[in-house]
């Protein structure tokens, strides 16, 4: 296969996940070339997602390494079927390619659990409170910039309404739904918008109240991400540079703690809805 112009998230993580398997297996890329007969620059390019691999390639390498996890390793060649065009390749150049990647991300996850304290989850998020949001980034965006950044965020939520949807759970500190971005008809959509989601099979809303006081992980704002097996979970996280993503064994558990805990403080989904509808009736 020809190299990659740019490598996609999914790309990336599939070379990733080769290389935590040769080094498992305690060999260079020298040492697995000799193994596989596959020159050590290919094997270097393919675990940085330049090149392509076929799904027979991975469980040539899996195996060879030594790994016996069949579902991780079907799980792992499935992800090397061609990519074709996506809704998201048509901002390739209008938007930073960490906006791309989470779309990607989130097109391919099995289930998606976020967990927001300042801000709604922008798989929620009305137009109205997502160009809001988008005006105040530092450096100011140009309007057009604005309106290819609320777009995309309104087509990621696509994903909510499938024909088989992606199963949704939005933990929401009681904070970010008080504050008034945008004044109270913009707020009251807003929230409106998500009680009514919080209503569909798929969709869980908890929110974490006041009372619930300081708890860990409450400076975070998170998104994990189900891959197909749970080694090829993916987490999520907002900086002020972009989207940082992260996906070693380590870092899988302590966000999968982290998530937990979230979910401990939080109320069940019925008084979740009912605490949305009394902060509506405030407004």
């Amino acid at each position: 296969m020809p190299p990659r112009e740019t490598a996609t998230i999914r790309q990336q993580r599939v070379g990733a996940e080769l290389r935590k398997l040769r080094e498992g297996a305690g060999l260079t890329a020298r040492e697995a070339s000799a193994l596989l007969s596959v020159n050590a620059a290919r094997i270097s390019s393919i675990e940085a997602g330049r090149f392509g691999v076929s799904a027979d390639r991975v469980r040539m390498f899996a195996h060879s390494y030594g790994c016996s996890d069949e579902p991780y390793i079907d799980a792992l060649a499935a992800m090397t079927a061609g990519r074709g065009r996506h809704w998201w390749d048509e901002y390739r150049e209008a938007l930073p390619s960490g906006l791309l990647d989470l779309a990607e991300l989130e097109h391919h996850a099995t289930a998606i659990r976020t967990a927001q304290v300042a801000h709604v989850p922008g798989l929620f998020q009305t137009v109205d409170y997502a160009r809001l949001i988008f005006r105040q980034s530092i450096p100011r965006l140009s309007p057009p910039e604005v309106d290819y950044r609320v777009t995309h965020r309104i087509k990621r939520q696509g994903i909510l309404f499938a024909v088989d949807p992606t199963p949704y759970t939005a933990i929401i500190h009681e904070a970010a739904l008080r504050m008034r971005f945008g004044g109270k008809d913009v707020t009251r959509e807003q929230l409106e918008h998500i009680a009514e989601m919080s209503e569909r099979d798929h969709v869980t809303v908890l929110v974490i109240p006041y009372e619930a006081g300081v708890f860990p992980g409450a400076g975070q704002t998170v998104l994990y991400a189900d891959g197909p097996v749970p080694r090829l979970d993916t987490v999520q996280l907002d900086a002020e540079h972009g989207s940082v993503f992260l996906n070693a064994d380590l870092q899988l558990e302590k966000y999968r703690v982290f998530m937990a805990r979230f979910e401990s403080v939080a109320l069940a989904e019925t008084p979740s809805r009912q605490l949305i509808h009394e902060i509506i009736s405030d407004l």
